[in-house]
């Protein structure tokens, strides 16, 4: 990885610059992280960890940041942790985002804002085959485990893990989105994607944040009960396909 601002090599050893990138990585892997996290991700210090993340701050790739609790939230003051920013998150790939964006807006404008949601739909349900065949395989405890290892295989370094208090479920994190520039302008990407997972898990689902509205993870509850069998994408998406998303 190489991320913007970063100094000149004769000013920066090598070393160095490969121990910031496991720091950056380690954050877009697992999502905002306090000092100590990180510290036990990367297998450093707090002390060298603090050091390298004042670096990645000054020029920057991550920024600091009061913990989001969702759910009761403890006595005292939230923990801080480091998130990406926008310049750090574009540092890991290459981003089409203004070409994509430019093809969304002209298919808004020629054909209208159903034809936006359906491509939107179209988008998710080309992905169906290989989700479902995920889910299916899972026993009913194991599906939104299953999806997030099958977002991971496609980049969004996804986990699950249980929601907190008094919520009764599982929390599904999504540390990245390689449409999340574009989903800024067309929330309808995000809409679909809930929509999608819904269908697949079988349940309804609440998305909580995302990081196309600054959030530092997109976050999806799954509620605890839920069917033992994940309803048919196709049926689901055909189902709703006359109505606009909420």
């Amino acid at each position: 990885m190489k991320y913007m601002g970063e100094a000149p090599q004769e000013e920066l050893a090598t070393g160095e610059r490969s121990t910031r990138n496991r720091v950056a990585r380690s954050i877009l892997d697992h999502g905002p992280s306090t000092v100590a996290t990180l510290a036990k991700h990367v297998g450093l210090t707090q002390a060298a960890v603090r050091r390298h993340l004042d670096a990645l701050v000054t020029d920057g790739v991550v920024e600091a940041r009061e913990q989001r609790v969702y759910g009761a939230r403890a006595r005292g003051r939230p923990a801080k942790v480091f998130a990406l920013t926008d310049c750090g998150r574009d540092a890991f790939d290459q981003s089409y985002d203004k070409l994509a964006a430019d093809a969304l807006r002209w298919i808004a404008d020629t054909a209208g804002e159903e034809a936006l949601v359906a491509f939107a739909r179209a988008r998710m349900a080309a992905q169906a085959e290989t989700y479902r065949a995920a889910v299916e395989a899972a026993g009913p405890e194991g599906r939104t485990e299953a999806l997030a290892k099958a977002l991971s295989a496609d980049g969004y370094a996804a986990t699950a893990r249980s929601a907190p208090a008094p919520q009764q479920g599982e929390q599904l994190c999504q540390q990245h989105c390689p449409v999340a520039h574009v989903a800024e302008q067309f929330p309808q990407l995000c809409e679909a994607e809930t929509e999608f997972f819904s269908s697949l898990l079988g349940t309804h689902v609440q998305r909580l944040a995302t990081l196309a509205h600054g959030d530092g993870v997109c976050t999806t509850f799954v509620p605890r009960s839920r069917p033992t069998a994940p309803q048919n994408t196709h049926s689901a998406s055909a189902s709703t396909a006359g109505r606009n998303p909420a």
